[in-house]
């Protein structure tokens, strides 16, 4: 997957679990400051993160991650810049 790929997948995932428009999140976006979320709402972006790309966050690594482009690094970074997605990550939010 691409950079924008994946940043797509996340602003996709916060937009259905935070009910906010996509178009207002960025990768300057803030999760606790401009998204409001909370701290289960980032224990379930970690989760979701972990199941799509196959990648095992530890938890000092998830606090550091503020901003969705920190979470689009990090994923990049971990996977080499090659992130396959599961195909629950690519199936749309329509099928659930």
């Amino acid at each position: 997957m691409t950079r924008e790929e994946i940043f797509q997948a996340i602003r996709g995932h916060l937009a259905d679990e935070l009910e906010v428009d996509p178009d207002t999140i960025s990768e300057s976006t803030r999760f606790r400051e401009d998204l409001d979320a909370d701290s289960l709402d980032l224990y379930t972006l970690v989760q979701e993160l972990e199941d799509s790309y196959g990648v095992r966050i530890p938890d000092e690594q998830a606090m550091k991650i503020k901003t969705v482009g920190q979470a689009v690094e990090f994923v990049l970074g971990i996977t080499g810049g090659e992130a396959h997605a599961s195909a629950s990550a690519s199936a749309s939010p329509d099928a659930e």
